[in-house]
């Protein structure tokens, strides 16, 4: 069991400053900051539930990690969503070490599950065109007499924007909820995106994606410009991932597709159906704003699986 320290505090120094430090320009996205925070303050949940006190960082010891990873096991967590808790762990520490808080960094050699990636689902360009078309079977649901009519049919219009928009650039959510207006190029047909890192890449847009855009901005009060953000939640805000993620369920119901597949779904299928139709892995691995082509080359695998299944599916002496 760990010695016992001293009175819990309300507020955590070390956490503080490390968050302070994630959030100063480091080039950390939103998401990787709110996971890494949430994974600090599960820890420290469980710490204070486990010892009854507040931890000392620099006096944790290795065993103590080594049970928490053993909670974490029991607690039927996938190897995936583990590792990155001890991620944070591990920046934290890194963080700590730096900064001459502490020389031991003790879970720098603990051995996590491994993560057997599988194969990305993705859907068919049929599936595909019956998601893109969902919005409009929940507009035509709507009743014109209802007061709320408009603002539903304004995001109906938005949400078609949306699902063209991530299928025809493969964004992540994340970055899409962070277009802002001056990000479209219309006459080259492009867009500027804030990738991991704050890298940044220009990617084709299609036609039917800008028309989109363009149905949608022509419903709103006033035409976004310069720093606005492209795609606007009820309060004028961006849209956020999760409010988007709730829309998309009801899309997929509509659409007779599984409600659980995420807007990344639609990133795979970007990629797939481009490897699909003869891209090649480079200029995709540009697209998708990947900085090692071996995170591309999994699409790769999808491709040959699926024309595995074909083969045997059609071919005489398969």
């Amino acid at each position: 069991m760990e010695p016992s320290q001293s009175t819990q505090p309300t507020r955590d120094p070390y956490l503080e400053s490390f968050l302070s430090h994630l959030g100063g320009g480091r080039g950390y996205s939103q998401y990787t900051i709110r996971n890494y925070v949430t994974a600090l303050e599960e820890f420290l949940q469980w710490y204070r539930n486990q010892f009854n006190t507040t931890p000392n960082w620099t006096a944790i010891s290795q065993e103590t990690f080594r049970l928490y990873l053993r909670h974490l096991g029991k607690n039927n967590l996938k190897p995936a969503s583990i590792r990155v808790k001890f991620a944070a762990l591990r920046s934290f520490y890194r963080f700590l070490i730096r900064n001459g808080f502490t020389s031991l960094n003790p879970v720098k050699t603990i051995t996590l599950p491994k993560h057997r990636r599988g194969l990305p689902m993705f859907l068919t360009k049929e599936q595909m065109l019956r998601l893109l078309n969902a919005p409009f079977e929940e507009l035509r649901n709507l009743q014109p007499n209802n007061p709320t009519y408009k603002q539903k049919a304004i995001l109906c219009f938005r949400d078609a924007a949306i699902l063209e928009t991530l299928y025809s650039c493969g964004l992540r959510i994340s970055e899409l909820c962070t277009l802002r207006a001056t990000d479209i190029d219309w006459n080259n047909q492009l867009v500027r995106v804030q990738g991991k890192g704050k890298k940044e890449r220009f990617v084709p847009i299609g036609a039917p994606a800008l028309e989109a855009i363009r149905k949608y901005w022509s419903l709103l009060p006033a035409l976004p410009t310069g720093e606005q953000p492209v795609f606007l939640a009820k309060t004028g805000s961006p849209v956020s991932p999760r409010d988007f993620q709730r829309r998309l369920k009801k899309y997929l119901l509509q659409a007779g597709l599984d409600p659980a597949i995420t807007p990344h779904k639609i990133r795979h299928s970007y990629a797939t159906h481009l490897l699909d139709a003869g891209a090649d892995l480079r200029s995709v691995q540009e697209l998708l704003g990947h900085a090692r082509v071996a995170t591309t080359q999994i699409y790769t695998h999808i491709t040959t699986h699926h024309l595995k299944k074909i083969y045997e599916k059609t071919h005489p002496r398969a």
